[in-house]
């Protein structure tokens, strides 16, 4: 059956140019229009990362990507996942599971990557014998020539897909006509050929002041400009990196419960504050400043990719001493992933995993140890809270004892981390069970738990328990609206923008072309 449309590619005159945003928007419309879209990136480099149902691993923007497209996720729509654990060295993540992990140097050098672009295109064909069209994002700029004989994920791949290419630049960095005519004209003819169209995106002020510029970008370019989309501040579309994460530090505000996420250097699945983030109720802020710490509510250590090193700049620069005094003087604390893990006692890596560090002293809020181990846990979740139960029943796992009771709500959530945390020999509350009955994380009490649970503060009942200590602070505020029906509506509020902005006549126009 001959396919209806052209798969597509949004490909950068760089990175952070909007390129994920555009393919989350593009997927709504095209799910909107009555098309059965799926997202693709070929590689990711992203320390945010989700599992998938099946218990597999990929890039956080295809998941949203997915969910704006009415799919559960999988591994091929992002087979190749790159996880930075230093500044030279990243975890390969293939078909979500890890295979070791390489330097930049080895990695992009062209000798051994016939086989990862073998897999990724395997997987790109399997998604397009299911899904019409198939929406291609590329990776930071398509002109990086010295990388040009090892790129698996940008207009090579475009071409192996026979995909129409949209370059996305962004006009708020400057620079816009030579880096999008400088994009096009260092390409090989075969690949400029791909280039069908030119987005310009993150315009601030009048759109009649690109009038002519969009018209000058046409004759030096020679493909036309499909649109000029606006910044935006009122659409809330889950982040991919973290770059903006130090613009969201502010110091206290009244009338709100003040939540400090612990900005560590490693930080990873940040989106876990995102629902926490739109809560009237709660004024949330990245901090690594000490004072901001201690003078804050609740505190929340995040998941990190590399926890011994975090840890180990927690106790340098003073915030450690800061959220164990903040904790004394009232304040809560609750870790996630490596936070849960440095909450602990210590963190052990005999077998040097993170580093050459094989043991560090943790904060010691938890009576629990840590110890790093190659194997990675992916999977998606379903628990109960024990503080949310009601039952004289109770169960005992490994020293553990729990409530149980059968008629309280599951939660959701998933794992995603490295290392195997027990308790020291004593008898302690997880804080979660399980739906097998497992026990998961530890739990001392109201103000002092941790738990390897990414997106437990999804879930609105929990949210509700972390934050009851401090309502009084927050009475007048409303209660928020379901996260779900949240992010549902900012897809469509983000595919509105779009079709407002973007010339899709020409855009469907050119992707029906055969």
């Amino acid at each position: 059956m001959k396919r209806k449309l052209h798969n597509i590619m949004l490909a950068g005159t760089g990175s952070d140019v909007g390129k994920s945003i555009i393919a989350t928007g593009l997927c709504r419309i095209f799910l909107q229009d009555g098309y059965s879209p799926a997202p693709f990136k070929a590689q990711n480099m992203a320390l945010n990362s989700f599992a998938t149902k099946d218990g597999l691993e990929i890039g956080r923007a295809q998941a949203v990507q997915a969910e704006a497209a009415g799919l559960e996720c999988h591994t091929d729509m992002n087979p190749l996942l790159l996880k930075p654990q230093s500044d030279h060295t990243s975890q390969v993540v293939l078909n979500g599971k890890p295979i070791g992990s390489s330097s930049a140097y080895d990695y992009f050098r062209k000798e051994g990557k016939e086989e990862l672009r073998t897999a990724v295109c395997q997987a790109f064909d399997r998604l397009a014998s299911k899904y019409d069209p198939i929406v291609m994002e590329g990776a930071g700029s398509i002109s990086e020539l010295n990388l040009m004989e090892s790129d698996i994920v940008n207009l090579p791949m475009a071409k192996y897909a026979n995909a129409d290419v949209f370059l996305v630049a962004d006009i708020d960095r400057g620079g816009v006509f030579a880096s999008a005519y400088g994009s096009i004209a260092l390409q090989k003819p075969e690949y400029r050929n791909l280039i069908k169209g030119i987005i310009i995106n993150k315009f601030r002020g009048d759109l009649r002041l690109f009038d002519s510029g969009k018209k000058i970008l046409e004759d030096i370019c020679k493909v036309p400009v499909l649109g000029v989309i606006p910044y935006y501040k009122d659409i809330y579309i889950e982040e991919e990196d973290s770059v903006d994460l130090a613009a969201k530090s502010f110091s206290r505000e009244q009338g709100k419960i003040n939540v400090a996420v612990v900005l560590l250097r490693h930080i990873s699945n940040f989106t876990d504050f995102n629902a926490l983030e739109r809560d009237p109720r709660v004024h949330l802020y990245y901090t690594s400043n000490t004072e901001d710490i201690k003078k804050s509510d609740i505190i929340i250590i995040p998941g990190t990719k590399s926890t011994i090193d975090d840890l180990y700049e927690l106790r340098r620069n003073g915030c450690a001493q800061a959220i164990i005094q903040a904790h004394r003087n009232g304040a809560s604390v609750l870790g996630i992933c490596g936070g849960y893990q440095m909450m602990g006692t210590q963190v052990l890596d005999p077998d040097h995993i993170e580093g050459e560090i094989e043991m560090l002293p943790g904060l010691g809020l938890l009576p629990v140890t840590t110890k790093m181990t190659k194997e990675k846990t992916t999977r998606q979740t379903r628990f109960t809270i024990n503080h949310l139960q009601h039952s004289s029943q109770t169960q005992k796992f490994s020293g553990c004892q729990a409530p149980v009771c059968e008629e309280s709500p599951l939660l959701t959530g998933y794992e995603i981390h490295m290392g195997e945390t027990t308790t020291n020999g004593e008898e302690i509350k997880p804080l979660a069970i399980m739906e097998n009955g497992t026990p998961e994380g530890c739990y001392v009490n109201q103000k002092c738990m941790g738990c390897y649970l990414h997106g437990i503060l999804d879930n609105p009942s929990f949210t509700d328990f972390i934050l009851e200590p401090f309502k009084g602070k927050a009475e007048s505020s409303p209660k928020p609206e379901d996260y779900t029906a949240f992010k549902q509506r900012q897809y469509d509020l983000l595919a509105d923008h779009l079709r407002k902005h973007l010339d899709l006549n020409l855009l469907y126009n050119i992707i029906r072309n055969d």
